[in-house]
């Protein structure tokens, strides 16, 4: 957070009703808030100061979270009335408050007692030893520093998609991965925040990360001004900025123009600093290796935290591979989108965090990347998966693209009188069977008739796969790709610390 801000703590039920001024009104406080040049009523959960004056990170009612935004004092009306918290001393008295106190106090007991994991131990040594350049900015706004290991000790999900994984697909997408973790002190349910991802769009495996305030406003990427969705670990001096600028070439983030400009001068980069495995006439990918790469890698990361509510990973980078999708232009390969992978994965995923940048967006870039993946998949001889859970942007991509090229596949079988099976659709897509059991059931292809499983095709996904063969769908070309599966050390998959 920028100096001089206010740490959200959340708000009871506003009680009093009165006039506020931009000195008076505080966290909690419920106002009027200009947005799309309609006023909407929004709660204040932080308030902060930066070089062009003072700003207050309003949730919108009835908006998805990642819609919350920093604004100006002159976008708030303070004509109407403002819905004031209840003051601190009511609250005390208040019973709802005092027994989830007393909740919180036994958890925290409990907590204590329970004897630190091997995981723990060995995270806690890691993060002794070893300095983390970005320590003081990793910390959370209650002052806990953020883990990537839940209290279940599953791996956190990673990244989101294009209203796809974002996101933050929590479709997306997290995705928005791993980094060094720290003990948690109170309970954490899974199945709620998986909820969670439904309602609001967040999909963060880490409770930390629940209350995290967006610190960047605006971005300018090469001629494209962005403005994030989510909170992203920059250095603190960053929040202090209007807008940041980042270099489309190397990712590197200047907080002034002037720095920016003379940056800009001397960078020779004119592509992702990796191997070129795809070109055609539209789009190339790269890909590059974390444990080479890893400044270039870490500043993805970051750019892509701003995207997905739930990605962890932004400084070990060592134990995945990045395969950047980037367009052509005269000036070099701009950035559309990637997607990370496991060197090494015990569950056979072929994809941990996926991202569309938002400017190229619901243009079919976030297909091309599901598709590649799985293309990669099929050199491998192996059928993969994304990463679960998916974010809320991110489920709806991939269940797109695996319902399409399901019902082709159904289609083809039809028209040749064959038997299909799941095994066999499977294989044909080199996607795994549990991916292609569940787009069934969520397409209700899948019925139980005279005691046996049968896959059925309703009149209406043929009829909306017509209208979808009329409309020109870029593809990958898997002739073009230039790729063998790499072969790692032991010492190349792991975390660097």
């Amino acid at each position: 957070m920028a100096a001089g801000a206010e740490a959200a703590v959340g708000s009871d039920t506003p009680k009093e009703i009165g006039k506020a001024t931009a000195d008076t009104l505080k966290i909690g406080c419920i106002a009027w808030v200009e947005k799309g040049g309609v006023p909407r009523r929004a709660e204040i959960l932080s308030i902060r100061t930066i070089k062009s004056g003072k700003q207050f990170y309003c949730n919108f009612d009835n908006f998805n979270k990642r819609l919350d935004e920093w604004v100006p004092v002159t976008r708030i009306d303070f004509d109407r009335d403002v819905e004031w918290p209840k003051p601190e001393a009511e609250k005390a008295k208040d019973p709802k408050s005092k027994k989830a106190t007393a909740k919180k106090t036994q958890v925290s007991k409990k907590a204590q007692k329970r004897p630190p994991s091997k995981r723990e131990q060995s995270a806690a040594a890691s993060e002794a030893n070893t300095p983390h350049p970005w320590t003081e900015f990793v910390e959370s706004q209650d002052g806990r520093k953020s883990a990537s290991v839940g209290p279940d000790g599953e791996t956190q999900g990673r990244d989101s998609l294009e209203p796809s994984t974002t996101p933050g697909a929590p479709d997306e997408t997290e995705a928005e991965e791993k980094h060094g973790g720290a003990k948690e002190t109170h309970v954490f349910n899974r199945k709620e925040e998986i909820e969670k991802l439904r309602t609001s769009g967040s999909m963060t495996q880490n409770p930390t990360e629940v209350s995290r305030i967006r610190n960047i406003s605006k971005v300018q990427f090469g001629r494209h001004d962005l403005f994030p969705w989510y909170f992203s670990p920059y250095p603190e001096i960053f929040s202090q900025e209007d807008v940041i600028y980042i270099c489309e070439f190397c990712l590197g983030y200047y907080g002034d123009e002037f720095s920016f400009t003379r940056h800009r001068r001397k960078c020779n980069l004119q592509h992702p600093p990796g191997n070129e495995i795809y070109r055609d006439d539209y789009v190339s990918f790269f890909e590059i290796d974390g444990r080479r790469q890893r400044t270039w890698c870490r500043n993805l990361c970051l750019l892509s935290k701003m995207f997905l509510d739930h990605k962890t990973l932004y400084y070990d980078v060592d134990p995945f591979l990045f395969y950047v999708m980037a367009t052509p232009s005269d000036k070099g390969y701009h950035i559309v989108g990637y997607f990370s992978k496991e060197k090494e994965s015990a569950d056979g995923y072929n994809v941990a965090c996926i991202l569309t940048l938002p400017q190229y967006q619901r243009k079919g870039f976030g297909r091309l990347l599901i598709q590649f993946s799985y293309e990669l998949s099929r050199i491998e001889g192996k059928l993969g998966s994304p990463e679960k859970p998916l974010s809320d942007l991110g489920l709806l991509s991939y269940r797109q693209y695996w319902s399409e090229n399901i019902l082709d596949i159904l289609m083809g079988y039809n028209e040749k009188d064959e038997k299909a099976t799941i095994e066999a659709i499977s294989t044909a897509l080199a996607m795994t069977t549990q991916d292609v059991e569940h787009t069934l059931q969520a397409l209700r292809m899948q019925v139980y008739h005279r005691s046996d499983h049968k896959i059925v095709i309703p009149e209406k996904l043929i009829k909306q796969r017509e209208k979808s063969l009329q409309k020109q769908r870029r593809m990958i070309d898997p002739s073009r790709i230039q790729w063998k599966p790499p072969v790692f050390t032991a010492s190349s998959r792991t975390w660097g610390w």
